[in-house]
């Protein structure tokens, strides 16, 4: 296949998103442009002990915070899936640095600035420069306008023109509420989105109502049961007619169905029949896809937490392949190595290495995935939640022309998500799967093979990956 000529290519934030999409890019021979509002790479694992003015996160005009992370955040994967396929996340024996196989959020930043400047990425983001507006031109290129604050009262704005546009800004920004609770509007207490929750002691000797009970609801509700009175989870996995139930370990952590309604007396009732009076109601109910900046005239377009129309969750087919979207697919999955293989394609298509369907043939396939969602009484908004993401990764990698995800990455990734249903408490620091601890390390070897002289030296081999596990 014949190669087109470089283009000129806007990546839309550094963080791990955007940062192997500029790897990936570069890789192929485009010029890279990387936007960043923030002065540093990392994105959403840029922890900030600030949180918004507003604290649901729905007023237009409060001053946003962009860091969703709170304080005691670990990965809920291990390590060794969680990195680059090609840049494996190992411990490392520098100083300050965390070498649990499931790591708290400063390490996973320390793993991001190190891949940065591996791959000489530093010099390609442009920091503090938030963009405002991106737009399609007649001619086929697009209009990216940005803004940089030199001062308090000085604000450089910068106009350009790109060959091709990949969003890569991230999805855990601009929160989803709860807002179709009867009675909240009189309900009394207080209410409080789990991005702006960072630290447990505001909630000491408070009830609290936790909406939501995926992985960050868990963790927050047993962080914040250490102190509190009493945290009550109101869960869709409850059945409604289920009694509420105490959780292990604790005399103070309720599951509950989900909630019926809230009153002025800041009673709180879930359908299971039972009733509560709580202080402050935590909404860890997810992000909405939010894209401020983009102007395609209603083409592309968000509703009910739906990106679309998508080829594959990545290519608008009116403006394939000039615009793409890296990191939209969700689940409890590794994220940065999906985010690579999608990285990869555009990358390829890009450069007329790797060829798309037709128009016509993107678009009937995008009708079939939505009548497929319809008929399964999906929602919208789980558009893109992938239940077979590891066979979405295997056909990007084909489409790619790369080998397929090592199979010891799925399997861990299938006993991770098993661990943290049945142990969400200790799951983090118990695991005893060692066969698959060696085949990772085996494999990264591939990468590094001046960390493993011998296969059958394991122990010396552990030592200079830097896996120290009790």
């Amino acid at each position: 296949m014949s190669q087109n000529p470089p283009k000129n290519v806007a990546v839309i934030g550094a963080g791990p998103a955007g940062l192997v999409a500029a790897r990936e890019l570069q890789r192929e021979g485009h010029n890279v442009v990387v936007f960043e509002r923030e002065n540093q790479v990392g994105g959403t694992w840029i922890y900030n002990p600030a949180t918004d003015s507003d604290p649901m996160g729905v007023d237009p005009s409060r001053k946003i915070v962009h860091s969703s992370l709170y304080s005691p955040l670990r990965i809920n994967l291990p390590r060794e899936i969680m990195g680059f396929r090609d840049y494996p996340f190992v411990a490392t024996k520098k100083p300050d640095r965390d070498p649990r196989r499931f790591p708290g959020h400063k390490e996973v930043l320390d793993y991001l600035n190190d891949f940065a400047v591996e791959f000489g990425l530093i010099e390609l983001v442009r920091f503090g420069n938030e963009v405002g507006y991106v737009g399609f031109l007649e001619d086929g290129k697009w209009k990216v306008c940005s803004r940089k604050r030199e001062s308090d009262d000085v604000v450089f704005v910068n106009e350009e023109e790109y060959d091709a546009v990949v969003i890569c800004n991230g999805c855990h920004t601009q929160p989803r509420i709860a807002d179709d609770i009867p009675g909240i509007e009189v309900w009394p207490g207080k209410q409080i989105h789990s991005h702006n929750y960072r630290i447990p002691e505001p909630f000491r000797d408070q009830v609290i109502v936790v909406i939501g009970n995926a992985a960050s609801a868990i963790d927050i509700s047993r962080e914040i049961a250490k102190v509190s009175k009493a945290v009550h989870i109101s869960s869709r996995s409850a059945l409604s007619g289920s009694t509420p139930k105490k959780q292990n370990g604790y005399e103070n952590l309720w599951l509950h169905s989900m909630l019926e309604a809230v009153g002025i007396d800041g009673g709180v009732n879930f359908q299971d029949g039972s009733k509560v009076y709580a202080d402050i109601i935590l909404h860890c109910t997810g992000y909405k896809y939010h894209f401020p900046f983009l102007e395609t005239n209603g083409i592309v377009f968000v509703d009910d937490n739906h990106v679309g129309p998508l080829y594959k969750h990545i290519f608008p087919p009116t403006f394939t392949p000039s615009l793409s979207f890296v990191g939209l697919p969700w689940k409890r999955g590794a994220a940065f190595p999906r985010c690579e293989l999608q990285s990869k394609w555009i990358a390829g298509v890009l450069s007329g290495r790797i060829s798309l369907p037709s128009k016509e043939d993107m678009n009937a396939d995008i009708d079939a995935f939505y009548s497929s969602l319809d008929a399964s009484c999906i929602p919208k908004r789980y558009t893109h939640n992938l239940d077979f993401q590891l066979d979405y990764e295997d056909w990007l990698a084909a489409e790619c022309g790369s080998s397929p995800p090592e199979e010891w990455r799925k399997q861990m990734w299938i006993i991770a998500r098993d661990k943290i249903k049945t142990q969400p408490v200790i799951y983090r620091d118990l695991w005893d799967d060692d066969d698959l601890t060696i085949q990772a390390h085996q494999d990264f070897a591939k990468y590094i093979p001046d960390l493993a002289q011998s296969q059958n030296d394991q122990h010396d081999f552990y030592g200079k990956c830097g896996m120290y596990y009790s």
